[in-house]
């Protein structure tokens, strides 16, 4: 690993309180109005994950798991419940405040990368730091660059998301969650769109930075074989977790 990066993670790490989860959710539930139909998604969910931890939630599609990871993540609020992330209460705060906390303390991955077609790695992975006032143009560069090449991308530097591959793309977007060094990781299908083998190797790397970089990791998906390289394993259906 790049000893920049190393030292920096490390650094910002280091801070968290280790007696603190790093997220945890109390009675949490979910419900949407459909006319006049109401649909509760959760069902008084509990969860708590540590610093470092390895969780992964498992479940069909439609069981609840992505309206979770946006209330964990302070995408959404719940109907009832509260989420705390290093102890911060999110459901106190306003947006800017929620914005705030997802850039300093969260990471996302997502199934599509989402990335920015009309700008290169580099530009991509250096967004999320833009938003702050203590990083400037420069560090920022300095730091996308440094976890491209640790991501195996340093031959990629300039070229825009429509010139990679899929796997390359997702690990532009591995790249651009980690750049904010973030406490928790909050990664959704990460693997769904791709290949068997690519999908691997990218849970490989995954976990490979998660021990590296002392953050916890949060992956929902289908799939029971990449579920399993994790710490703990949490199956939910219909909102509920499974016993």
């Amino acid at each position: 690993m790049n000893n920049s990066v190393k030292t920096s993670m490390t650094a910002n790490t280091s801070q968290i309180d280790s007696h603190v989860p790093v997220l945890a959710a109390s009675n949490l539930s979910k419900t949407f109005t459909e006319g006049k139909n109401k649909v509760t998604i959760l069902h008084g969910l509990e969860l708590s994950v540590a610093a470092g931890e390895f969780v992964s939630i498992i479940g069909s599609s439609g069981s609840g798991k992505s309206t979770l990871l946006h209330l964990l993540g302070g995408l959404d609020l719940p109907t009832t419940g509260e989420v705390r992330v290093q102890g911060e209460l999110l459901s106190s705060m306003n947006e800017t405040q929620r914005g705030d906390v997802r850039n300093r303390s969260l990471g996302f991955v997502y199934q599509f990368h989402h990335l920015l077609p009309e700008f290169d790695a580099v530009e991509n992975v250096t967004m999320p730091l833009l938003f702050r006032r203590d990083v400037n143009v420069d560090e920022a560069r300095v730091r996308a660059v440094n976890l491209l090449k640790r991501v195996g991308l340093g031959h990629r530097l300039d070229h825009k998301p429509g010139e990679l591959s899929g796997g390359e793309r997702q690990r532009v977007a591995l790249a651009r969650a980690l750049v904010t060094q973030p406490a928790i990781v909050l990664a959704d299908e990460p693997t769904g769109n791709l290949d068997r083998r690519t999908a691997s190797d990218i849970l490989a790397l995954l976990g490979e930075l998660r021990r590296d970089l002392g953050m916890a990791l949060l992956i929902v998906t289908h799939d029971e074989s990449l579920a399993g390289a994790a710490d703990r394993v949490m199956h939910m259906q219909d909102g509920r977790w499974l016993a």
